[in-house]
């Protein structure tokens, strides 16, 4: 299904890069109808050359072009970036924020009133069409705004929505939970390879790893405890494993991780 409303990037950094080929790829929207501003016009012209979408500097013409706008920078100059292009904003024309912890009410408040607005936490593995990614619409946005968003985000892989109140909770798990995995993947590595195996060897059969457990979680909509328990037998390997990790509080520093990066999100709304 191809989509014929222009979609312009404000912010052209790898969230947006993202979501960009995911466009392209699925052939959800063409090229010519997708339009990227930024102040590094190095990464404009990359992004042209690469995908061949269009390119502005001022963000207020970007504005003038599209008829979704996605809002894909820091949380520290969202603010900035609205006040900007408000005076310019057409009405009923439907904006995007992927910044961490920015909530409708600060975005509906420095644009045109009854601007449609939604709020999205997507996560790095858009970049492969693994996403997984939270949206809560804003009170002016209609059925077919929302499904359109929807659509975008399922075309980098999944799509929930969620009530806003549980935003930040998303940014801790899946928006931040990529770099717990990797980490999880380095420390794998590191393990086998202290026990003997090459680097190499040690990081294929890590990754491969997760990418089953995962599956087997995702496929037989089995609880993880049970399939753990499937694993372990008595007196074997795995549970003398299990036995390290809970000696050193691995799972509780998981939860920790998520509520941490959660209140993080909740600080920056507040900045």
């Amino acid at each position: 299904m191809s989509v014929k409303k222009n979609i312009g990037f404000i912010g052209a950094g790898a969230m947006a890069e993202a979501l960009i080929k995911s466009l392209l790829g699925r052939q959800f929207a063409n090229a010519s109808n997708i339009w990227a501003s930024d102040v590094n016009c190095e990464r404009g012209r990359y992004l042209t050359d690469t995908y061949g979408i269009n390119y502005v500097l001022d963000n207020r013409d970007l504005v003038a072009k599209t008829d979704v706008v996605i809002h894909a920078v820091k949380p520290f100059i969202m603010g900035r970036v609205l006040s900007g292009i408000a005076s310019g904003v057409p009405v009923g024309q439907l904006h995007v924020s992927v910044a961490a912890g920015i909530s409708l009410e600060f975005l509906e408040g420095l644009l045109p009133d009854g601007t449609p607005v939604v709020r999205v936490m997507p996560n790095t593995p858009c970049l492969i069409g693994e996403g997984a990614s939270a949206y809560t619409p804003g009170s002016s946005v209609n059925t077919e705004q929302e499904e359109l968003i929807k659509n975008i985000l399922e075309c980098t892989g999944l799509a929930v929505r969620v009530p806003e109140n549980l935003m930040n909770a998303v940014t801790g798990l899946s928006g931040s939970g990529p770099a717990y995995v990797f980490l999880v993947i380095e420390a794998l590595v590191d393990g086998a390879v202290r026990a003997g195996l090459p680097r190499d060897v040690a990081a294929s059969l890590a990754v491969q790893t997760l990418i089953g457990a995962a599956g087997m979680v995702r496929d037989t909509g089995k609880h993880p405890a049970v399939l753990k328990d499937m694993v372990t037998t008595p007196g074997g390997t795995t549970i003398a494993g299990l036995h390290v990790l809970e000696k050193a509080g691995v799972r509780a520093a998981l939860m920790d991780a998520i509520m941490a990066a959660a209140e993080r999100a909740g600080e920056l709304g507040k900045d």
